[in-house]
């Protein structure tokens, strides 16, 4: 039975050509299990309620939220048994080792030229594959300077850093070390991966390095290739200049001591800590952590501004670090089917098509309407909803937008604002074992702080250990 009936009141139908009304032949309804984390249930409900109403093929869209710690090893065992959801999220990063296990989009259903058209370019270069689009985001998130305001006005600082140069300044500024030379205040959260108890203390310091290599022009991986680059040299550069070995020094300097970025070290706490306590003027992070913050210290006078870049000459040089989930519609799932034995059997095909159909209707513009396609007749219905459906998930969950049309909405906004301008500019790199190569990244920048390796070294041996991991 479909859920909120009266939701069918919001839309207007546009076009009805006979979607359905073919006789029992065309008449199917597919049941569609979704799988995600982070988000409750109420994120999705009325939007898929009013998705459902209108859709007569869609018998029901089932949510289910399962913990992030769980979630990747439940989702693969599923998948691996055939009883795994219809359509899922998985992380952009995922999508490598995740690619035999789903299935793009049907080039009748949604094609690249759209997709480029309304999406920011770190999603299109993320999820398309050789033409074919793997996955749709409602949210794309990038990282923004959190800055606490009371430090930086009794320091005289009118506003925050834009440039590395100016951040360099303002790290001069407000470190403050005793005669002992403990860090009294901490100017930002930098420069290394664990503190002397071999927990992390930098959180997503990979991403905050990730995005210094990209910002000085490194090709961090070749994905066609399966090569992982962020080492290499370039015919342009010595190698003490070469890219990634520049943004590992420079990061890793903000614990040196003597070098005019000190202000962290391994006896730092946990820079999430350090930053909502007020011991720590600045840290590189996520939306995410805005409500996290605000929740441990609701009197911490803070804001959030863009992510410093090397130089604000021209916005092709400028750029920032993405961090997102996509949903993406499983490639072998045997199609639940009606209870009805005189109904018509649920094919691949329909459960294939109905998918794609709900993930291009929730994530693309409705304001010109929405078509939906039969999978046995292909005639059309065609509809106007009320709502962007996913405008309306971004203001349940208070995430940045993926779609060009919103950031247009958020860019000005206090809160989202540094975050959905950063999306225009966002980049990732092709990596297998996210949370591996996370590893690496992390025991990278350890081997320099414990001056085991040099940068040079342990840039070479951290590329050796991720190109491992990409030919498994």
């Amino acid at each position: 039975m479909k859920k909120i009936v009266a939701v069918i009141t919001l839309f207007a139908v546009l076009t009805f050509s006979g979607l359905g009304c073919k006789g029992p032949k065309s008449k199917y309804q597919v049941y569609l299990d979704v799988w995600g984390t982070f988000d409750n249930s109420d994120a999705y409900s009325e939007v898929f309620n009013a998705y459902n109403n209108v859709n007569p093929n869609i018998s029901l869209i089932n949510y289910r939220k399962i913990t992030l710690e769980s979630y990747k090893e439940d989702l693969l065992s599923a998948l691996a048994a055939g009883t795994g959801p219809d359509v899922f999220m998985i992380h952009n990063s995922w999508l490598p080792d995740f690619q035999d296990k789903i299935i793009p989009a049907p080039d009748e259903l949604l094609i690249e030229q759209d997709f480029r058209n309304n999406f920011v370019d770190v999603v299109a270069d993320d999820m398309i594959v050789d033409g074919k689009i793997y996955g749709v985001p409602f949210f794309v998130d990038s990282l923004g300077l959190y800055y606490n305001k009371d430090i930086f006005n009794a320091a005289g600082i009118t506003r925050p850093p834009s440039t590395w140069e100016e951040f360099d300044k303002a790290v001069k500024a407000l470190t403050q070390i005793d005669e002992f030379g403990n860090i009294k205040q901490s100017a930002a959260a930098l420069g290394t991966a664990y503190n002397t108890n071999g927990a992390i203390n930098v959180n997503r310091a990979p991403d905050i390095l990730s995005l210094m290599m990209i910002q000085n022009g490194a090709d961090m991986s070749i994905g066609k290739e399966n090569r992982v680059t962020f080492a290499e040299v370039g015919a342009e550069h010595d190698v003490a200049d070469a890219p990634g070995e520049k943004a590992l020094r420079y990061y890793t300097n903000f614990a040196v001591a003597g070098t005019p970025q000190y202000t962290w070290n391994k006896n730092q706490n946990y820079s999430i800590d350090e930053f909502f306590e007020g011991t720590t003027a600045m840290t590189i992070n996520y939306s995410y952590h805005y409500d996290t913050i605000k929740a441990k210290n609701a009197k911490l006078n803070f804001a959030v501004a863009d992510v410093p870049q090397v130089s604000l000459g021209t916005i092709g040089d400028q750029a920032n670090f993405a961090n997102y989930w996509v949903f993406v519609v499983a490639k072998n799932k045997v199609p639940t089917q009606p209870n009805d034995p005189k109904a018509i059997r649920i094919t691949d095909d329909m459960r294939i098509n109905e998918s794609w159909q709900l993930l291009r209707s929730l994530s693309f513009p409705s304001g010109k309407g929405v078509i939906l396609t039969n999978a046995i007749t292909k005639e059309r219905l065609m509809y106007t909803p009320e709502f962007d459906f996913t405008e309306k998930y971004l203001e349940k969950t208070g995430k940045p937008a993926a779609r060009r049309d919103l950031i247009e909405k958020q860019k000005t906004d206090v809160r989202l604002g540094a975050f959905a301008r950063g999306n225009l500019i966002a980049r990732t790199w092709w990596r297998h074992d996210a949370d591996a190569v996370d590893g690496i990244l992390y025991d990278m920048i350890d081997r320099v702080n414990t001056g085991q390796m040099s940068v040079h070294e342990s840039l070479e041996l951290g590329q050796q250990r991720a190109q491992q991991l990409q030919q498994r």
